[in-house]
């Protein structure tokens, strides 16, 4: 797709191709002359050109070359600001567009905290694969604050995640998924059960405990629930981001899983683990949120993720 815009000119009306714009913004990216031109796939003779085009239809500089180092005028800073706006307009467009084809529900690429990851990751991908079968789908989980970068970048076209870890920004569009319960599960037949009573958290510390890395917010609520011997830091003897891998580990020894309880749900076959009874009971919960770009034209086919996820994630 090429985008033509014609700048007024104190001379005459000039056209400037979007590509211009994008060879700009690749090196202001990447604040080389090579590695931008690597980048962009042309060759670094060719992105000068590019650039002294643009600058002479502008009529100023918008780059100073001081020795090997490549620096962005006044009026370049200027410029990059705007040229991002319009570089990011021309893509959305382009996908608006794509999205009018009959049938063309679009593709989906998807990152997953932890906890829906073990509670969305596999249901969804069998549902499309039934029902949707020509729709592609891509899903992540990983750490959140790398989640949302990558969706401010493009790479995501949504995330479900914990809100403690997301910040609210404007170009940030999040829905309150609301809360799962939180608390202690174990393998059928774990000694702690042999009671019929709920245990105290010193007894939990006989045993190894299981966790993905909890948000700061999370520690401080079990510190201030069970005291400093509960800090996650030296309490949490097994930790991943992998929730399956760790209540598989559960399943198979005498470690406690700390968490959102409903991930036993999909993650571990049928009455494998249970809830271990803990006093006082832990009154956290996991808080889930959808997240999306403000600015971010919708593929069809997130609808139905949307959907899928209100029908599946609860306790």
């Amino acid at each position: 797709m090429v985008l033509i815009l014609i700048i007024p000119s104190t001379h005459d009306e000039k056209a400037m191709n979007l590509r211009h714009l994008e060879h700009l913004l690749a090196l202001d990216d990447t604040g080389s002359f090579s590695r931008a031109a690597d980048a962009q796939h042309i060759t670094q003779s060719a992105l000068s050109r590019s650039i002294q085009a643009l600058e002479s239809e502008l009529g100023t500089r918008l780059i100073d070359r001081i020795g090997k180092r490549n620096e962005l005028t006044p009026f370049g800073k200027t410029v990059i600001a705007r040229a991002r706006r319009i570089v990011l307009e021309a893509a959305e467009l382009k996908r608006s567009v794509g999205f009018l084809h009959d049938g063309h529900l679009g593709a989906l690429r998807i990152g997953l905290g932890s906890g829906p990851a073990a509670l969305l990751m596999a249901p969804f991908l069998h549902h499309m694969a039934r029902r949707h079968p020509g729709v592609e789908v891509s899903i992540e989980p990983s750490g959140t604050e790398f989640q949302v970068k990558r969706l401010r970048d493009r790479e995501f076209d949504a995330l479900v995640v914990d809100l403690r870890r997301v910040t609210s920004a404007a170009d940030l569009n999040i829905e309150d998924l609301g809360r799962l319960r939180a608390g202690f599960l174990c393998r059928a037949g774990h000694p702690l059960l042999a009671s019929g009573t709920p245990v105290g958290f010193a007894q939990l510390l006989r045993y190894p405990l299981a966790s993905t890395p909890l948000s700061a917010t999370a520690g401080r609520n079990l510190i201030a629930r069970y005291g400093p011997d509960a800090d996650p830091h030296t309490a949490i003897t097994l930790r991943c981001d992998d929730i399956p891998a760790l209540l598989h580990a559960v399943q198979g020894s005498d470690a406690v899983f700390v968490g959102t309880l409903a991930v036993a749900r999909t993650a571990a076959p049928a009455g494998s683990l249970v809830e271990l009874p803990v006093s006082p009971a832990l009154d956290d919960g996991a808080h889930f949120g959808f997240v999306t770009l403000a600015a971010r034209t919708e593929a069809p086919a997130l609808a139905i993720f949307r959907r899928f996820v209100a029908e599946h994630l609860h306790d």
